[in-house]
């Protein structure tokens, strides 16, 4: 595990073949509890090629200096991610009534 939460990452290698490429990363907040953004793409073994982007969110507690993975929330689609985008948006401009 990693002691620093800049150095987390998706990417996993198997007998030195990248089987799951990091593209991009957000770090969304850091301390003892860490939540990170991942942009990814699988490796399609019959093909050799990288599938589309996907995107996970990940949180990471750190316990004796390493950060260890508690839970993470994988989206499942493009569409997904604009729907939670969309939502996100209309929830922090205030354009949605609570249900108070």
């Amino acid at each position: 595990m990693s002691e620093d939460v800049d150095s987390l990452t998706v990417q996993y290698e198997e007998n030195g073949v990248v089987l799951v490429k990091e593209v991009d990363k957000e770090i969304l907040s850091k301390g003892a509890w860490a939540t990170v953004l991942f942009r990814y793409r699988n490796l399609n073994k019959a093909t050799g090629d990288f599938g589309e982007d996907m995107y996970s969110i990940r949180r990471y507690q750190k316990r004796q200096g390493a950060y260890i993975p508690k839970s993470k929330f994988n989206i499942s689609s493009p569409e997904q991610a604009r729907k939670i985008i969309e939502a996100l948006t209309r929830w922090t401009s205030n354009q949605v009534p609570t249900n108070k």
